[in-house]
């Protein structure tokens, strides 16, 4: 999967392999040098090759670095990959006997006063949907609405693991996984798949003709001493903040200019929870947002066109390489019935805990 995705990339920037001077390969669960092993399918010239394990945004990371290589003036071509097998079931440690990355995280949340689960991930967002609806008084429903939002978007999309529109009545009727709120509809499902992009510089581009897009804003956290006040700051609602609030200060765009999302949506109700750390409505405004169809087509934005992760799958390493790779194709206007009309900046937002998060804004 890891080499078809490199070789598609490499043959729609329409340059030659050997142009590429560094790469970076992002993956969770796998073994070391995996990257190599997916780049030597396609191509070995030697370059050096940077295997990235950031959890959930192992992808964006990889970006992230190819950028930092690019704008450093290091290399003017970079390559970032990402690819994922996965076991069905809730995610797991890889290795058993180690102390949990998510240990720190796992304490905070018995302090907080939510009962165990064994799936870590399923504790912490649920236990942030829990929080979310107690304090703010909102409608637990907008966390089903959400689910069927994303469903519709992913049925056209021929990349998406789902095709099935669901209902609301079906999404709140499917099984709980953890307290009140999370039902087995409101969560993604884990999944097989890559992805792949060619990152350079501005000159390189135009010297070899790339058909490419700007990113005019980029920025990378992880928690602070703060995350622990409450379940939703727990699950990287500070560190989506933060990283939201240097990439519009690069970009000298604000939430008001984005067009097209896509958004960290492992659960819908972190959906909801980021839409509001990425300034998109205020603190609580979710609800209102999502009721007035202000996240899908002919609202304000269109947050999740490819279907999210909730639709259209999250293989952990390939993730925020697969967002990108949608709005790159929503800002060339070459994505066929899921196209955003007029879409000229998009912002991408991809999470991992234990943790790092990722936005990052393109612009046409």
């Amino acid at each position: 999967m890891g080499s078809a995705a490199i070789a598609e990339a490499i043959a729609d920037a329409g340059i030659d392999p050997s142009s590429i001077e560094t790469a970076f390969a992002a993956y969770v669960y796998g073994d070391s040098t995996s990257g190599q092993n997916a780049l030597y399918d396609v191509m070995q010239t030697g370059i050096p090759i940077i295997n990235v394990n950031n959890n959930c945004a192992s992808g964006s990371t990889a970006l992230y670095l190819a950028r930092e290589a690019v704008r450093s003036g290091a290399v003017e071509c970079a390559l970032a990959f990402g690819f994922e097998e996965m076991a069905p079931g809730p995610l797991s440690m890889a290795f058993q006997g180690m102390e949990s990355p998510l240990g720190r995280f796992t304490e905070q949340l018995a302090e907080h006063g939510y009962p165990e689960s064994k799936h870590v991930t399923l504790w912490a967002f649920g236990a942030a949907a829990e929080y979310y609806v107690s304090h703010y008084d909102a409608d637990p429903t907008i966390f089903a609405k959400v689910a069927v939002k994303s469903r519709r978007h992913a049925i056209v999309n021929p990349y998406s693991l789902f095709t099935q529109q669901v209902s609301e009545e079906e999404v709140l009727g499917s099984p709980l996984l953890y307290g009140r709120y999370l039902h087995r509809l409101m969560a993604c499902p884990p999944t097989n798949g890559a992805a792949a992009a060619v990152v350079c510089s501005e000159a390189f581009a135009r010297k070899n003709g790339v058909n490419g897009v700007e990113v005019v804003g980029q920025a990378m956290t992880s928690d602070t001493s703060d995350s622990w006040a409450d379940p939703i700051r727990v699950v990287g609602t500070g560190v989506t903040r933060r990283a939201a609030e240097k990439a519009y200060a690069e970009a000298g765009l604000g939430p008001e200019d984005v067009d097209v999302i896509e958004m960290h949506d492992c659960f819908t109700n972190n959906e909801v929870l980021n839409m509001e750390a990425l300034g998109l409505c205020d603190e609580g405004g979710a609800t209102k947002l999502i009721v007035d169809g202000d996240n899908t087509y002919g609202g304000r934005y269109v947050v999740g066109p490819s279907g999210g992760l909730m639709s259209k799958g999250h293989p952990l390493g390939a993730t925020g390489l697969a967002q990108c790779f949608e709005l790159v194709n929503q800002l060339r206007g070459n994505a066929g019935a899921r196209q955003v009309e007029g879409a000229s900046v998009a912002l991408q937002h991809n999470l991992g805990l234990g943790s790092a998060g990722v936005v990052t804004i393109y612009r046409k």
